[in-house]
């Protein structure tokens, strides 16, 4: 009998679990390699993608970089120096002195092919896209008309770090920079603004608060159109107002965005309250009215300055002419008046107005033979009310009075002070559409001063210090654009009375006499000498209120005289882009 060297018990199915040992171990060691492989690649593709999105946000900062260039020169002097210097735009790349994160980036232009060794440029692309003028306003401001043109930036960056390909990303920004006359805006506050409506409120025009906006109606409150604050919109009480939460509520028809831009004047400074207040006071000697604040001025936009004094009052041309043409007195009999006196309720005080005659203003607008002539044969636009009269503030208050306005000179008329304004019986209100929001007929207009009273057509001065319920009211309609102060609520811990009582009042109106009011309301400072409280007993009961944005202010040969101007910059298309592309992608 032969042995089998090869063959013993259980060899087959030893011989078998080793080759299964074998193949598994294959196939463990191939996923494995399989895994590190894909952990390689996917490590590879995750840093490649930092890279793209690293060098996006390094082209992004390169765009933002020449638009914060560009907002500054625009507000210190206008779209012409942003135009003239494009070329200086263009070398605005961020630079390694600025930061040495800028070290690992180069920049290009579109359709640049002249690089140096690294391949930078160092060139932004920048373009004027439409000239500057009178235009629709895109994006959160769409629907306002202003003098606007529009740019394109465009910025390529390259990650000199060396993945493989370097990463390259390209972002592409369009914009307006824009000048928005200020009276477009149904409600324009520079400071928080509060809405707290005890009557249903319904907002026709646009609304901006360049800080927060507190909407906090004890009714129905209706935006018909966009608003927008560079703050929060907040519906609630602003911070002092110890009232109980809002009962109304409140409908936006149209968008309402908050953390917008800001708008801002162009006076060459800062833009607080107190930089802004200046635009309605005498400028300091030695300022120059083509400096920037000097040209915000009201006083140096004016035709007609009147200064008043303990003992005269004195008019003259305005700055137009160097102040080189005196009005003769005896030609302002009986349009100005010194003599009259009546008590203001909210103030405490006696108002010891320079009082205007508004009718009589415009009948010697229309043929007086030293101011016209200067004028170049027109009619009297903006008159400046400078009061230096000194008296006991503790007991009176020097202000301005306009009276008999119901018709204004031929192409309007703008009335400055920085004293309180006080504006008496239908003004600017033809017969046939008072109490009515049809504004055809009427004038471009507006009221500039430290604070607005609206004095009905019922008033009288010696009924003035009576109590409030002898001060009767009656229908009074106001077509003007109002630009005054208010009191802040923190300035006594009590609510300011919100912008439905911005336009102050002294009489028992109730609810069936109604304030027609068709204008624009802009706050961009506190009051400083009418500076009583609202809310205090025996003062007034508020009118029936018929309010409406004046639609005519949104035609530029509508606007009244000396508007403000706010300047901005509108963000448009924001876009990635194919490297060295001018359009955006796809």
């Amino acid at each position: 009998m032969k042995t089998n060297l090869l063959s013993w018990p259980g060899r087959t199915e030893r011989g078998f679990a080793l080759m299964l040992v074998m193949v598994f171990t294959g196939i463990s060691l191939f996923v494995l390699g399989g895994a590190l492989s894909w952990t390689a690649q996917n490590s590879h593709l995750t840093s490649r993608n930092n890279d793209i999105f690293t060098t996006a946000f390094a082209a992004e900062a390169a765009t933002e970089k020449v638009l914060a260039t560009i907002a500054k020169d625009f507000q210190d002097d206008g779209e012409a120096r942003v135009y003239a210097n494009l070329s200086d735009y263009k070398d605005l790349r961020p630079k390694k002195r600025e930061e040495p994160f800028w070290e690992d980036f180069t920049f290009t232009a579109p359709g640049e092919s002249t690089e140096d060794a690294t391949g930078d440029t160092g060139r932004i692309y920048v373009e004027r896209r439409t000239s500057w003028g009178l235009t629709e306003l895109t994006s959160v401001y769409a629907g306002l008309r202003a003098n606007a043109s529009s740019y394109r930036v465009i910025a390529n960056a390259r990650m000199k770090r060396d993945h493989g390909t370097p990463a390259r990303a390209g972002v592409l920004q369009d914009f307006q920079i824009a000048s928005i006359p200020v009276f477009q805006f149904a409600i324009f506050y520079g400071l928080n603004m509060e809405i707290s409506c005890g009557q249903p409120f319904n907002v026709t025009g646009r609304v901006h608060s360049n800080k927060k906006l507190y909407v906090c109606p004890d009714n129905t409150l209706t935006f018909q159109t966009h608003v927008t604050a560079v703050g929060d919109i907040t519906f609630g009480r602003a911070p002092g107002d110890g009232r109980a939460a809002p009962r109304g509520t409140v409908t936006y028809m149209g968008d309402h965005d908050a953390k917008v831009g800001a708008l801002t004047l162009p006076i060459g400074t800062n833009n607080t309250p107190g930089a802004v207040r200046a635009i309605v006071e005498i400028p300091p000697p030695g300022e120059s009215a083509a400096s920037p604040m000097g040209r915000q001025r009201y006083y140096n936009k004016a035709d007609m300055i009147i200064v008043v004094s303990n003992t005269t009052v004195t008019a003259s041309s305005g700055n137009f002419n160097g102040f080189g043409t005196a009005i003769p007195a005896r030609q302002l009999a009986g349009l100005i008046n010194t003599n009259s006196a009546f008590w203001d309720a909210r103030e405490s005080k006696w108002v010891r107005p320079l009082t205007i005659d508004v009718g009589r203003l415009k009948d010697w607008s229309a043929t007086n033979t030293s101011l016209r002539p200067a004028m170049g044969n027109r009619d009297v636009r903006l008159v400046y009310v400078a009061d230096h009269r000194t008296v006991n503030t503790n007991t009176d208050l020097v202000a301005v009075r306009l009276t008999n306005g119901a018709a204004l000179p031929a192409t309007g008329l703008t009335v400055a002070t920085e004293r309180p304004l006080y504006v008496q019986g239908h003004y600017n209100a033809p017969v046939a559409d008072r109490g009515t929001s049809n504004t055809l007929a009427s004038l471009p207009a507006s009221l500039v001063s430290d604070a607005i009273t609206v004095l009905s057509e019922a008033w009288t001065d010696p009924t003035s210090a009576l109590a409030v319920g002898s001060r009767l009211a009656a229908h009074t309609t106001v077509n003007a654009a109002f630009l005054s102060g208010i009191v802040e609520t923190p300035t006594y811990s009590i609510y300011s009375g919100g912008a439905e009582n911005f336009p102050r009042f002294l009489e028992t109106w109730g609810s069936t006499r109604t304030f027609t009011y068709n204008g624009s309301m802009v706050v961009v400072f506190p009051s400083k000498y009418a500076i009583g409280r609202w809310g205090l007993t025996s003062v007034y009961s508020p009118p029936k209120r018929n309010w409406a944005f004046d639609l005519n202010f949104m035609n530029s040969v509508k606007l009244p005289p000396g508007t403000p101007e706010l300047r901005t910059i509108v963000r448009g298309t924001w876009s990635l882009i194919p490297p060295g592309e001018t359009i955006p992608a796809s």
